[in-house]
């Protein structure tokens, strides 16, 4: 089930609403455990029986942990099964079909594909299945002996199919215990509409001239055509991602959840290291304190860290999907990230920022090459196009012809991915309106919040009605 879906919108979240606030606070869990279920099984039922075991299993290794936590060789043993059996899980649905091809590929077997389907989300409940067992043994977080409240952490339908992922720690005590507020729940209305705007106006208008220029060869486009395809889909995942997480952090709000921040406009970053600050927050804060850090972080000597930066970003970009280009893509940054702890770093500092604003664009588009195309030949041919290598024109009609259809739609959403409207909108609508201001002035003030919230949803409504069906890109991974 999608969020930009009438279903949803009309249908879903009214009722589950409805149930949820008029509910004695005792089942108010059971209900919000019922329709995440429900909203997984949307689609595919038999995928809730693979998130179901890997809950139950973790249940298990959660109190195995807390019992033996003072008998060394036990919890080690308990912490070795649990990461083994997550790792088998995702590996056996995501990656089998990428490992029987390569090795059919290496070795000239002719094994055969079972094309086992891909759960929707795998890897976000996995990860987040995982932090609660790493976090009981680290005493981060109490462990959880109420199977259904460990299942609603793990299966809560805001976040549960593309993040953000949710640390056990950060909303622990917010599973036993909460407060719904009016001021939340409106909140949380406001963030899931600029969310589902983001969505449905901006990504998928982005997203439409990307698909459109990224199904042609790239041997027959020109350089310019290039250059606004990929452009066209950077804007693209920004915005249907960061909307997606929009999204569900607005929705856990209006049931009393607060959610962790996903992205803080990553594309005014000055330097790699500061994009991934930004972007995906959830995903490289999980990779930095799961992985990074146990691994020995950067207090081993500089051969060892950078050693544990190039297994973090191996794994990164095999997180994302079973493919070359995605692990070419991890390892791409991981280099970046290496070299700029190695001297880039220094040098971006003591540029002037619109220069190291431009390189880390730059670094950040030519990455997202890697990320859309299917394939290592496309990307390269891409690539060679985008810097005139094919032998093809500067410009052409088609370049002119999307230039003047969605130039207008691609600026819009240039200075949306931009703190700018923030700041704009901000200064307008500030709530610290100072005692000088009259009621009538704080009235209009109000009266302009929520039209424009109402204007921002209907008209995402209008697209949803008219679109044909676009999911998110991160439900893949």
């Amino acid at each position: 089930m999608l969020f930009s879906s009438t279903v949803f919108l009309f249908y879903f979240l009214p009722i589950v609403l409805g149930l949820y606030f008029i509910s004695p606070r005792p089942i108010k869990n059971t209900i919000l455990l019922v329709a995440s279920l429900f909203f997984y099984a949307w689609g595919e039922p038999r995928f809730v029986l693979i998130m179901l075991a890997s809950i139950a299993m973790n249940y298990v290794f959660g109190l195995l942990v807390d019992r033996d936590r003072h008998h060394e060789k036990k919890i080690k043993l308990w912490m070795t099964l649990m990461v083994f059996g997550n790792l088998v899980m995702l590996g056996v649905f995501k990656y089998t079909s990428f490992f029987i091809e390569n090795v059919n590929s290496v070795f000239g077997f002719s094994l055969n594909d079972p094309e086992i389907p891909l759960p929707l989300g795998i890897s976000f409940f996995t990860f987040q299945a995982m932090s609660y067992v790493i976090d009981v043994y680290r005493k981060d977080g109490q462990v959880q002996r109420n199977i259904f409240d460990l299942a609603l952490y793990v299966s809560f339908f805001p976040q549960l199919i593309a993040g953000p992922i949710v640390r056990y720690q950060t909303v622990a005590d917010e599973i036993v215990d909460r407060r719904e507020t009016i001021d939340d729940f409106v909140s949380g209305i406001q963030r899931f509409v600029i969310g589902l705007g983001k969505k449905m106006i901006l990504a998928n208008s982005a997203g439409y001239v990307a698909d459109q220029i990224f199904g042609m060869p790239a041997g027959e486009m020109s350089t310019t055509l290039a250059w606004i395809g990929i452009i066209a889909y950077s804007l693209q995942i920004y915005f249907d991602f960061s909307g997606y997480s929009d999204m569900a952090i607005g929705l856990g709000r209006m049931f009393g959840f607060h959610f962790l921040e996903n992205f803080n406009y990553p594309y005014i970053s000055r330097s790699v290291s500061e994009f991934w600050r930004r972007w995906h927050m959830s995903l490289g804060s999980w990779f930095r304190d799961y992985v990074y850090i146990p691994l020995g972080g950067n207090r081993q000597g500089e051969w060892k860290t950078y050693r544990n930066l190039a297994v973090v970003w191996f794994l990164t970009g095999i997180w994302h999907g079973a493919s070359w280009t995605f692990i070419a893509w991890g390892v791409y940054y991981g280099v970046f990230i290496m070299l700029e702890r190695a001297f880039l770093g220094k040098w971006l500092k003591a540029m002037p920022s619109w220069l190291s604003l431009s390189f880390t664009l730059f670094v950040v588009i030519i990455g997202w090459v890697f990320f859309r195309a299917d394939d290592f030949p496309y990307a390269i041919a891409y690539l060679q196009t985008m810097f005139g290598l094919h032998g093809g024109p500067l410009f052409d009609q088609q370049a002119l012809y999307y230039l003047v259809q969605y130039g207008v739609v691609l600026l819009v959403a240039i200075i949306a991915a931009t703190p700018i409207p923030r700041i704009v909108v901000g200064k307008f609508l500030s709530q610290e309106l100072d005692d000088t201001k009259t009621m009538s002035t704080r009235r209009i003030v109000g009266l302009v919040r929520v039209s424009g919230v109402l204007v921002l949803f209907f008209l995402s409504i209008s697209y949803i009605v008219s679109s044909t069906f676009n999911p998110f890109i991160y439900f893949r991974f």
